[in-house]
């Protein structure tokens, strides 16, 4: 079965396949495309000429699998499928099933036989003895639903029509959000009802079976809440406050916990601010994006899009999947959406709007932070579907031709 490549991916890892000192982690999301990922990555070596027996697959979600759940019965299963010579190229799907896999890998690894690579749905998978014991040995991909550059890469690989009209199709992205298996269903109710299943999903396995939520009730309260107010610039003691006028009363310590849990199981994801002028990054409010923006779609009845959150939200993901750090700018009294800073440690701005094309007010409004920022790094305004200006030096992109080329901020 042939794989839609996942190219932001794909190339960052490559250069690793071979590599048995290191152990490749691709984290993400439930249901983003990990599994597909590992299965691209097998295919490609098998392409390359490594013998299809010398690729171990194991998918711990799987039948067969499932009764692996200690980390000796797991050495087992892995000795009884490497009798062979030569590299081994050892892939492990939701490794976090089996508890204590640490030493097992480290083991493997240690041989010099064995290319490995894992899979993990939540950052508990890094949070224990492979972050202690194999540090410097191990390196993490962080894996995103669909980019909107994807979604069409993906509708064409699978044979699906698209709209002619850009915008049109970029909407229809909207809705319906990155997850992979959703292209499969055909109406907008189906395709609601599978992401409300991951949400649930999540909660069970990487939430309920491995921290204690004490009153699920306010959890999911706060997940909501947080959920409804993605892209809003917020701080712990205004979320308390808004909790509080709905009769929600907790304490400071358990809504950072509550919140730090969604992060961990990538439902959310915590944009830090930056300020310019220190080169740091400052501490009390946050921006929280969604992971996908079927979360809240799904989620919610009222189906208007709220442009403003929405399209920030759309380009913080697809910066991620660039493997940019994101951050939100702030210049004196001013902010701009982000600042982006590549592998390079070099830097792009970036403001989002729906449209400058309202009232002057507006456009000088979208166009004067990044006009205060005196050095030379590229700046880009980016807006729905608005006529296309020159003011200053600023690159003006509309969102939908800008992701669909895959165009990086350069």
């Amino acid at each position: 079965m042939k794989w839609y490549p996942r190219e932001n991916y794909l190339k960052k890892i490559r250069g690793f396949y071979h590599d048995s000192e290191i152990i490749k982690v691709i984290t993400g999301v439930r249901r983003c495309g990990k599994s597909c990922l590992m299965q691209t990555i097998a295919e490609e070596l098998v392409s390359d000429g490594i013998a299809a027996q010398n690729i171990l697959y194991i998918d711990l979600d799987k039948r067969g699998f499932r009764s692996i759940k200690q980390a000796g019965q797991l050495e087992e299963l892995i000795d009884k499928l490497s009798d062979l010579s030569g590299m081994k190229y050892l892939f492990i799907d939701e490794i976090q099933n089996v508890p204590d896999f640490e030493e097992v890998l480290n083991g493997y690894r240690g041989e010099g036989e064995y290319s490995i690579f894992i899979t993990g749905s939540n950052s508990y998978l890094l949070s224990g003895e492979l972050v202690t014991k194999l540090t410097g040995r191990y390196l993490e991909f962080e894996m995103y639903p669909l980019t909107f550059e994807e979604y069409l890469g993906m509708k064409e690989f699978l044979g699906y029509s698209i709209n002619t009209d850009i915008t049109q199709e970029f909407e229809l992205f909207i809705r319906e959000g990155g997850f992979p298996k959703t292209m499969q269903y055909q109406t907008a109710e189906d395709k609601r009802t599978y992401v409300q299943g991951i949400i649930s999903e999540i909660f069970e396995k990487d939430i309920r079976r491995r921290v204690k939520i004490k009153n699920v009730t306010v959890f999911h309260q706060i997940q909501t809440y947080i959920i409804n107010n993605f892209g809003a610039t917020t701080s712990l003691s205004n979320i308390l406050s808004d909790l509080r006028k709905n009769g929600c009363n907790i304490k400071r310590e358990t809504l950072n916990r509550y919140i730090q849990i969604l992060i961990d199981a990538k439902i959310l994801c915590k944009c830090e601010r930056f300020d310019l002028k220190s080169r740091k990054s400052l501490a009390g409010e946050h921006k929280y994006y969604l992971a996908d923006l079927s979360f809240y779609f799904s989620t919610n009845t009222d189906n208007r899009i709220n442009y403003g959150p929405v399209l920030e939200n759309i380009v913080y993901i697809y910066a991620k999947s660039k493997g940019y750090i994101v951050s939100v700018a702030r210049i004196g009294k001013l902010e701009c959406d982000f600042i982006l800073r590549d592998m390079s440690a070099s830097y792009s701005y970036v403001q989002v709007a729906m449209t400058i094309m309202n009232s002057i007010e507006t456009e000088n409004r979208e166009y004067t932070p990044l006009e205060k920022i005196m050095d030379n790094y590229p700046k880009y305004l980016i807006t729905r579907n608005d006529m296309i200006q020159q003011r200053n030096g600023i690159k003006h992109v509309n969102i939908g031709a800008f992701m669909k080329e895959g165009s990086l901020f350069c």
